[in-house]
């Protein structure tokens, strides 16, 4: 093979091992924003929450700026599943309201973590391949410095340098590191967050088991009915 051939396969793996490198740093900025917006998210719609004076007032919290948020959301189905269980009579929403209330709660943290997960498998497979991506460039770097030993007799300085030094920076070290740390952390954000949710969720269900797994209309709702009912008396 010739040298040109070679050179251009070293500078092939180089460059994706760049791509790599930038796909990681992009992937380590967007979960980083991701995981800063919904733990502060969380904290806020956590702390209504838990002020609210009763259920009643929680589920009234409804799906302003401040309900915002994994935590927000899996609320927001919890109530939605009280809700469709008083007026709504189909084969979703049969059955114990227990059972119904742990479906959808289970089934919104099952959507939240799919949500968190994005990304993760991207980082997982730039870890686990750029190191032999960068392997292959390597052998070849070094094919090519004895191809020039062969071809010129020489083995100075002058003739190895070039080649063994594009071996060693195509060893897919600078990329494969980042993504690895990168997914162990995340991996393990996931994993609290996910524990925060269930912690929820539990704390959600016996919340809603002692208000007999009822609430009602939101409050606007509710004023809007009491309205339309005034006009309709006073017409």
């Amino acid at each position: 093979m010739s040298i040109v051939n070679t050179t251009a396969i070293v500078d092939g793996t180089l460059w994706s091992l760049v791509a790599f490198s930038v796909a990681t740093w992009t992937l380590i900025l967007v979960k980083g924003i991701q995981h800063l917006r919904l733990g502060g998210q969380n904290r806020r719609y956590l702390r209504l929450f838990w002020s609210a004076k009763d259920f009643q007032a929680a589920a009234d919290l409804g799906n302003g700026e401040s309900a915002t948020g994994p935590a927000a959301r899996l609320a927001n189905a919890g109530f939605g599943a009280l809700r469709a269980a008083v007026s709504t009579h189909d084969l979703e929403h049969s059955g114990d309201r227990q059972e119904l209330l742990e479906r959808h709660l289970r089934q919104q943290i099952h959507k939240e973590r799919r949500s968190l997960e994005s990304g993760l498998a991207v980082l997982a497979s730039i870890g686990s391949t750029a190191p032999f991506v960068g392997l292959f460039g390597t052998v070849w770097g070094i094919m090519h410095a004895l191809t020039d030993i062969s071809r010129t007799g020489s083995a100075s300085l002058y003739v190895v340098a070039g080649p063994i030094g594009e071996a060693l920076v195509a060893t897919g070290i600078a990329a494969a590191v980042p993504a690895v740390l990168a997914y162990n952390f995340f991996s393990r954000r996931l994993k609290l967050v996910w524990a925060d949710l269930d912690d929820f969720a539990a704390d959600f269900i016996n919340l809603a088991q002692r208000a007999t797994f009822r609430i009602e209309r939101p409050a606007a709702v509710r004023n809007d009915a009491v309205v339309s009912i005034s006009k309709e008396v006073f017409a």
